[in-house]
C-alpha cells in the first residue's frame, strides 16, 4: 500500500501532544525550585532536559533494536494520525500482509512513543531558550549567554530532520548513525550549559592530562561513530565468540561495509551486502574498543585522585565496567536486547561525563606561575588549584 511518506495532518496535534510530555516534569521541576533565584532555574531545567533527552536516547535504542524504526511509515504522525489508534485499520492490513515485518501495533506503539518524548524535548528546550533570552534582558551577567540555548533549539530541529529521513529514507545507514550522534551532540550541548552555571573551569588540572582528557573524549566519539554503525548494519552477531572473531584472530573481512552512502543491507553498486563486510563493521568497532577503554581507564583513575572530579572519574570508570560487560554480553549471549539498550546508554553516558570534566577543569602549569612571578605579580586566585 503506498503511504506519502510526509503527512502534516496530525502536526497540531503531535504538538499538543509534545506540550503535554513536556508539562508534567515541567510542572514538577516549577513546584520544587518555585522560590529559587532564576539562574538557578534555568540550571535545574537544563539539567531535567539533559536528563530527559538521556532518556530519549535510551528510547530511541530500544526502538531501533526492536525493530520498529519504521513502525509508522509516515512522518510526523501514524499513517496521517497522531497516534496508532487512528491507524488501526492502515496496521491490521500491513501486519495480515507481513505478521513480523516492520509495521505492528506494537512497533507502531514504539516508534510513536519515541516521537511523542522527542516533541517533548524539543518543547523544553524552546522553554529554556526563550526563558534565558528573558532573563538576560534584565541581567547580562548571566553565567550563560542565550545564544547556547538558542544554538541548542536549531541542534534539535536539525536532530529532528534527521529523525524524519531516517523513517523516509527506511533506515538509510549513514542517516541513522548521524541521528545518533546529533543525539550525542545535544547531550554535550546541554551537559556545557548546564556546568557553566556553576563551577565552570574551577579546577586545575595538568595542561597535559587536559590533553589525554580531549583525546579521550575525540576517541570516544569516533568509537560511537563505529557502535552506530555496527548496530545500524545489524552487524554485532558477525562475531559470535570472544576474543576470537570466528575462530580467527584475523578473520576474513570486506571494507564494502565502510562505503557511507549506500542502502541497507547493501553495497554501494547495490548488490547484496557480503557477510565479509558485516565482519569488518564488527570487528573495527571491537579492535577499536581496546585503546579507548585503556585511556578512559587512565583518565578515570586520574580523575577520582583529583579533588574536585573524584566523582566524575568515579562514574567513569563505573560505566566502563558497565560497557566491557554489556559489550561481551552482546557478543557471547546473542545480542540481548537489554544489554544493547545499556551499552548504547553506557557510551552516551560516557561522552556526558567526559564534556562534564572538561568542563569544570581548566589547565595549571608551572609556566604561569613563572610568568606571573616574572612580570612582578602574584598569580591571580583563578590559577590555583581549587581544593
Amino acid at each position: 500500500m503506498q503511504v506519502d511518506l510526509y503527512n502534516l495532518a496530525p502536526a497540531l496535534e503531535l504538538m499538543g501532544l509534545g506540550l503535554l510530555v513536556a508539562g508534567l516534569p515541567f510542572l514538577w521541576f516549577w513546584r520544587r525550585h518555585r522560590h529559587a533565584g532564576d539562574a538557578q532555574r534555568l540550571q535545574a531545567l537544563t539539567w531535567l532536559t539533559l536528563m530527559l533527552t538521556f532518556e530519549l536516547v535510551l528510547v530511541g535504542a530500544f526502538t531501533r533494536l526492536t525493530d520498529s524504526g519504521l513502525g509508522c511509515p509516515d512522518w510526523p504522525g501514524c499513517y496521517g494520525s497522531a497516534s496508532p489508534l487512528g491507524a488501526s485499520q492502515h496496521i491490521d492490513a500491513a501486519q495480515n500482509a507481513m505478521p513480523t515485518g516492520p509495521v505492528t501495533h506494537g512497533k507502531a506503539w514504539m516508534e510513536m512513543v519515541h516521537r511523542y518524548m522527542a516533541t517533548g524535548v524539543g518543547v523544553l528546550i524552546i522553554v529554556l531558550a526563550l526563558w534565558t533570552w528573558r532573563v538576560w534582558r534584565r541581567d547580562r551577567q548571566l553565567a550563560v549567554h542565550p545564544l547556547w540555548p538558542t544554538f541548542t533549539l536549531v541542534w534539535v530541529c536539525l536532530q529532528g530532520a534527521f529523525g524524519a529521513l531516517t523513517v523516509t529514507m527506511k533506515l538509510f545507514p549513514l542517516i541513522v548513525t548521524l541521528h545518533l550522534l546529533l543525539a550525542i551532540g545535544l547531550l554535550v550541548l546541554l551537559c556545557l550549559q548546564a556546568v557553566r552555571y556553576q563551577g565552570w573551569r574551577s579546577v586545575a588540572l595538568p595542561r597535559g592530562v587536559r590533553r589525554w582528557m580531549g583525546l579521550a573524549l575525540a576517541m570516544l566519539l569516533l568509537q560511537i561513530a563505529l557502535g552506530g554503525w555496527v548496530s545500524t548494519n545489524y552487524a554485532v552477531l558477525a562475531c559470535s565468540d570472544f576474543p576470537t572473531c570466528q575462530g580467527q584472530w584475523w578473520p576474513r573481512m570486506s571494507w564494502q561495509g565502510f562505503a557511507l552512502w549506500r542502502e541497507l543491507g547493501h553495497a554501494a553498486d547495490g548488490q547484496p551486502l557480503p557477510f565479509e563486510a558485516l565482519t569488518a563493521i564488527h570487528y573495527v568497532h571491537r579492535s577499536m574498543a581496546w585503546p579507548v577503554l585503556a585511556l578512559l581507564c587512565w583518565t578515570g583513575l586520574r580523575l577520582r585522585s583529583t579533588a574536585g572530579l573524584a566523582r566524575q572519574g568515579r562514574w567513569l570508570l563505573g560505566l566502563l565496567a558497565l560497557q566491557l560487560l554489556t559489550g561481551l554480553s552482546n557478543v557471547v549471549l546473542g545480542w540481548p536486547l537489554l544489554a544493547a539498550v545499556l551499552h548504547t546508554g553506557g557510551a552516551s553516558a560516557l561522552a556526558v561525563v567526559l564534556v562534564w570534566s572538561l568542563a569544570l577543569s581548566r589547565p595549571s602549569t608551572d609556566t604561569t606561575t613563572a610568568r606571573s612571578s616574572a612580570s612582578g605579580r602574584a598569580p591571580n586566585a583563578s590559577s590555583r588549584p581549587v581544593a
